[in-house]
């Protein structure tokens, strides 16, 4: 019997965002501070990790697969922060895995991933209904004879029937059921995870403040130009980040260390975060001067692209 599509898909982990949390008032369990970057006015109640960094049916075909994928790695992730906080995240192998997978891991199973996934394939399908108008128009005109019994003769109708036979082929099926997706994600978490392989890792602590989380968490960044870019193809950056809590952050580095960072520095962390989030960025409950930075960081970023 086939396994019941999976709808609530969480792109942050539970055990992650559940390190941003504290205990709510009158046995109301875990909750953390949601903060809307669209609409950064808006005043959010504290929530619980269930209701936060998830979207509906992100895989939509046979999306128990790709949960057990994603399952293999978040399940050690909670000994590894448990390493991380005690100072000792390097003494067990087994713990840096768990944390570069789960760097890897939002990396790739992220919103953005979705848009550079379907961009790509609208791209290739533009592309090649083209090439077949320019290059197969009497092959093109004989098939459509033959479904249609009807004489095309123009460009545009020739490229109306190319696009006919994109739609009916079984990659562009794969695509539009979700197929295509889940596989796609799939091995490109595998991909990542052997680049990623060769990586050390940093365990980066603030020398003040303290970092946020966004929807889209684990980040390609490059630190020489400010504020940082972000979002680069994974071999032209410099470091994918991850903030852990709100005192930790990883990042992908060239040795194993644990170190602290300038208030300055965590600043900017936060604010690439801010920028890349799709709706939200999270953040402890008692961390009123971080919201206030969210709130005002998220109204000038839109400001900013409202007027160019």
């Amino acid at each position: 019997m086939k396994a019941a599509e999976i709808r609530r898909q969480h792109l942050v982990s539970q055990v992650l965002l559940k390190q941003f949390t504290t205990a709510g008032l009158e046995g109301s369990g875990l909750q953390l501070r949601p903060v809307d970057v669209r609409n950064p006015e808006r005043r959010n109640k504290l929530a619980s990790t269930r209701t936060c960094g998830w979207v509906d049916t992100f895989v939509a075909f046979d999306s128990a697969s790709a949960e057990k994928l994603w399952d293999s790695v978040e399940r050690g992730a909670h000994t590894a922060f448990e390493a991380v906080y005690a100072g000792t995240p390097f003494v067990n192998p087994v713990h840096v895995e768990a944390l570069r997978d789960l760097v890897v891991l939002h990396y790739v199973r992220s919103h953005r991933y979705r848009s550079v996934y379907t961009n790509a394939f609208e791209t290739v399908s533009v592309k090649l209904r083209s090439q077949l108008v320019q290059q197969y128009p009497e092959q093109l005109r004989r098939e459509a004879l033959r479904q249609t019994r009807l004489h095309l003769a123009g460009s545009g109708s020739l490229g109306a029937f190319a696009e006919r036979l994109i739609e009916q082929s079984e990659v562009a099926q794969e695509f539009e059921n979700g197929k295509l997706f889940r596989t796609s994600i799939e091995d490109m978490f595998h991909k990542v995870r052997a680049a990623a392989a060769p990586w050390h890792l940093e365990v980066l602590t603030p020398e003040s403040g303290q970092f946020l989380i966004g929807d889209n968490p684990g980040l390609s960044i490059r630190t020489d130009t400010k504020p940082f870019s972000y979002n680069m193809a994974f071999n032209d950056a410099h470091s994918i980040v991850l903030p852990i809590s709100p005192r930790h952050l990883l990042a992908l580095g060239r040795e194993n260390l644990v170190g602290t960072i300038p208030r300055a520095t965590v600043n900017d962390l936060n604010t690439v975060q801010i920028r890349a989030a799709d709706h939200y960025v999270y953040m402890h409950p008692r961390s009123t001067r971080l919201e206030t930075f969210a709130r005002d960081t998220a109204r000038r970023w839109r400001t900013d692209h409202a007027n160019r």
